[in-house]
């Protein structure tokens, strides 16, 4: 009997050791992996240097077409890629905005450029059509889709307007695919003709489709949209000799997030800009994503920590996004109201 026993404990020892020795290997491998992710992120962010957009056929007269390109982070992603030798296509709403941007282009950076008005709020026929004839005979390697909409102000799903929830799903989604049908095959065409020139195509994403986003819904729905087919086509693109990336960014000072001064999380356009084409084809902050990259340093730093620590779809991150957000729109709707009554008393 206790030659038995003592088999039986002898055998428990065996297994507890063997639990202790798999939960320890389990949990150095998880804390290397920590670390070798978050130093990646510190040498893609601040160490090495930045992608040679020769790949991509700079100063070879090749064009890039950008999307929203009168203002903001459209703006400057034309400035950027001028600069590196790209002639410019402007697709924008305003003829008088596109003009002023295509003008600075052509006197500082030597390039050439067209423009065309597309109100993209419209979906028209049209648009295309017309878009379609001024890019007709181009070298287009690059497409930029940075053409969004967003909430006026963080509203309740169940609030929205049916114009505000159709019109972000126009923009964000229906015409982002139907441009980039019609740009992708000339940009898969010119990569085959130009010998070690690949095509690019970069989508902006945002945290909102990152991580679900309480009284920002329907848009964070339809830039979780962009994450999905983005990384779809950059499957079906990449043998093809098409790169194909998700642009992922929080908080950057423009008219849309209506923030004015940056900070440590919220940089410029031209900064967001300078980091994201800095870092094309490393995801950075993106790194458990195909195709997909946070650029910019402190937002890398946030995706990465919630990604690592939470949990994108975490009841934590969820949570914290709701009162964000709700508190957002509190002080939006006593702003309103206190310029309303300013105005009645004038």
């Amino acid at each position: 009997m206790s030659g038995l026993l003592q088999q039986l404990l002898n055998c428990d020892c065996t297994i507890t050791n063997a639990f202790i020795f798999t939960a320890l290997a389990v949990g150095v491998t998880k804390l290397v992996f920590v670390a070798l992710s978050f130093g990646t992120i510190i040498l893609e962010s601040y160490i090495l240097p930045g992608v040679n957009f020769s790949k991509y056929g700079a100063k070879k007269g090749n064009w890039a077409l950008i999307t929203g390109a009168s203002d903001g982070i459209g703006k400057e992603y034309a400035f950027q890629l001028a600069q590196r030798g790209f002639n410019i296509v402007l697709v924008s709403r305003t003829q008088s905005k596109l003009e002023l941007v295509a003008s600075e282009i052509e006197t500082k950076y030597k390039k050439e450029t067209k423009i065309v008005a597309f109100d993209a709020t419209t979906d028209a026929p049209e648009n295309y059509e017309k878009l379609s004839k001024a890019v007709e005979g181009l070298s287009l390697t690059i497409l930029i889709n940075n053409v969004g909409q967003s909430h006026s102000i963080p509203v309740p799903f169940l609030e929205t307007s049916e114009d505000e929830l159709t019109n972000i799903v126009k923009l964000n989604n229906i015409v982002t695919l139907k441009i980039t049908k019609l740009i992708a095959p000339l940009i898969v065409e010119n990569a085959k003709k130009q010998k070690g020139v690949r095509g690019l195509i970069l989508t902006m994403g945002s945290f909102s489709g990152l991580v679900p986003t309480p009284y920002l819904a329907v848009y964070s729905g339809s830039k979780a949209f962009l994450q999905n087919w983005s990384s779809a086509i950059a499957g079906e693109l990449k043998p093809q000799g098409v790169d194909v990336e998700l642009v992922i960014s929080y908080l950057v000072t423009s008219a849309m997030s209506k923030i004015k001064y940056t900070s440590f999380t919220i940089p410029n356009p031209k900064q967001f800009v300078k980091a994201t084409l800095k870092n094309v084809g490393r995801r950075v902050g993106a790194q458990e994503r195909f195709a997909t990259i946070t650029p910019y340093p402190s937002h890398a730093l946030m995706h990465w920590a919630i990604e690592t620590f939470l949990g994108v779809y975490s009841k934590t991150v969820n949570q914290v996004n709701l009162n964000m957000h709700a508190s957002i729109r509190k002080r939006a709707l006593k702003k309103a109201a206190r310029l309303a009554d300013e105005k009645k008393k004038s």
